[in-house]
């Protein structure tokens, strides 16, 4: 563990932390989600229901436990970006028994979860941690984290539609919103463009794209806020740099 990351884990257990913060910093949930669990009567801190938004705890001292079940201790904050391969899901169970992204990471003790989700059949940069207040602000339409695609679909696509992706399309469940859209290649059976959002729906990007007329044949995700996926192989992961969670954690206003 760094020296920074240390202090971290000591300053957690030598001073009190606020509930919805020690379940967020746990990888639980969000800090809003927290609140409502509290609300709910689902929290307990040394046997006793707590009901109160605001009340503190010691995190690794007292005992705080969710639904009857005892949350983790203070760990490192693990900050990953994995490289996902097509035909992975992004849960942390599935009963179908497909393979999950998780199942990649060979060398990590701590239970870290995807940030958001790509579909099955979508590939490239997915982030995954432990630190669940990050989580959540970069997945929070409010944040408006830009997500950056390269898009491949049949045919030649026309003006019209990249000047319509551009400007948003209407989808089933409300507008797309804007887009920045980057010709790449343009030939006879399939067209390539990048595809900056600033949204998150549903697999949105296919959608986009099936509304402007075109089937997306691949879909590749090569940036998240100011992180690019770069070489990094296909099924591979690396720990992020200490600056680039730094700069991440500023676009969300955590630093």
């Amino acid at each position: 563990m760094r020296k920074r990351e240390k202090k971290k884990a000591a300053t957690a257990q030598d001073q009190p932390l606020r509930l919805n913060r020690i379940l967020s910093l746990a990888g639980l949930c969000s800090r809003r989600q927290a609140d409502q669990w509290i609300l709910a009567g689902r929290v307990s801190v040394n046997g006793r229901v707590v009901r109160e938004v605001g009340t503190k705890a010691f995190w690794g001292r007292d005992r705080i436990l969710v639904d009857g079940k005892e949350i983790s201790r203070p760990s490192r904050r693990l900050y990953l970006m994995l490289n996902k391969p097509f035909g992975t899901i992004c849960t942390l169970s599935d009963p179908q028994g497909r393979p999950l992204v998780t199942d990649l990471l060979h060398d990590i003790n701590e239970r870290v979860y995807p940030v958001g989700r790509l579909d099955f059949d979508t590939m490239g940069l997915l982030l995954l941690t432990n630190d669940g207040e990050w989580a959540y602000r970069l997945t929070h339409p409010s944040y408006r984290i830009p997500r950056v695609y390269k898009v491949t679909v049949s045919g030649v696509i026309s003006p019209k539609a990249l000047r319509d992706l551009s400007r948003g399309v209407s989808l089933e469940d409300g507008p797309s919103g804007p887009a920045s859209i980057t010709l790449l290649e343009k030939g006879p059976s399939r067209s390539v463009f990048r595809m900056t959002i600033t949204r998150g729906k549903s697999r949105q990007v296919r959608r986009m794209a099936e509304a402007a007329g075109y089937r997306v044949i691949h879909l590749i995700r090569i940036g998240f806020g100011s992180l690019a996926l770069g070489d990094l192989k296909v099924g591979r992961y690396r720990h992020l740099e200490p600056e680039e969670v730094a700069v991440m954690k500023r676009l969300v206003g955590l630093s």
